[in-house]
């Protein structure tokens, strides 16, 4: 907490700025911060307590009416394209626990370092995605889903983008945990001919590693760097208006980027900062050296 201080007094006194509200908490309980994540754990468990609570009074055949299921939403039933993640089986609690305790860790880093605007629309994304494209394999053989796993494990995917370098199990950098844990994933689902529950794990993956990458937050990749180049509008040139010499008019908003990337270097050093983001920091610094000249 005190480093994230200092990184916030750092950016306000090198800048004159302060740290935009999408990358603060959306409430307090008392000392505590409220994020988006928090709210998402709340949520799940919530709905957990509700699951385990109608299987034991004899009413688990509601909760057929809210998971996926590709020939139900294709008669109209569209909710099931959201309400399937919140259906957790009382026989796997114990995994939900750990499944809840990895996104109530990883979830809020990716959260404070891409904002929580970007952060829901990423959990949207993760939501909807892989339900949709089973809707679609529903026209083929009928598919069924229900439970977080794979989209949870999407969320630690997305931070293993932003910080593949960070140590974790038995000082284990977190890119080689994603790839161990996808490898076992992929295997195991394919022992079993699970080809849509497939499709799912690796349309999160899939998703949330391009998310981050749009955002500018991943690795350096010279084919997507590339891709993304070739595939970019071209420039139209337009006359610029001769601009004021006044503060509003200086683009100090773009500052607000650089909170979570001092919070970074704060928490797994200098040299876990992308290409991408070390040059946005050369650019800021050499950009606060001419305005003091």
């Amino acid at each position: 907490m005190l480093a994230q201080e200092q990184c916030a007094a750092l950016i306000e006194s090198m800048f004159g700025v302060t740290t935009s509200d999408d990358y603060r908490p959306v409430a307090w309980m008392g000392r505590y911060p409220v994020d988006v994540t928090t709210m998402l754990v709340g949520l799940h468990v919530a709905a957990a307590i509700l699951t385990a609570i109608l299987v034991a009074i004899g009413g688990g055949s509601i909760l057929a009416y809210l998971q996926f299921d590709s020939a139900a939403v294709w008669s109209g039933q569209v909710w099931r394209l959201f309400t399937y993640a919140f259906v957790h089986a009382p026989s796997g609690l114990l995994w939900f626990a750990i499944e809840m305790y990895m996104l109530f860790v990883f979830g809020r880093e990716v959260e404070r370092f891409i904002g929580r605007r970007a952060y829901t629309a990423l959990y949207l994304i993760l939501l909807v995605t892989p339900a949709a494209l089973l809707t679609i394999w529903g026209l083929w053989q009928r598919s069924a889903l229900a439970g977080s796993p794979a989209l949870h494990f999407g969320i630690f995917v997305a931070f293993a983008t932003i910080y593949p370098r960070a140590e974790l199990f038995l000082r284990i950098m977190t890119k080689w945990v994603v790839l161990i844990l996808a490898a076992i994933y992929t295997l195991q689902l394919l022992a079993y001919h699970a080809w849509s529950d497939l499709m799912v794990v690796w349309t999160s993956i899939g998703a949330a590693f391009l998310f981050i990458e749009m955002h500018g937050a991943g690795p350096e990749l010279p084919w997507w760097d590339a891709l993304k180049t070739r595939f970019a509008p071209k420039p139209k040139f337009h006359v610029v208006p001769k601009l004021h010499s006044t503060r509003s008019a200086d683009p100090d908003d773009v500052y607000t980027s650089i909170d979570p990337i001092l919070d970074k270097i704060s928490k797994f050093g200098i040299g876990s900062l992308t290409a991408n983001e070390r040059r946005q920091l050369d650019r800021e610094r050499e950009r606060l050296l001419k305005k003091s000249d």
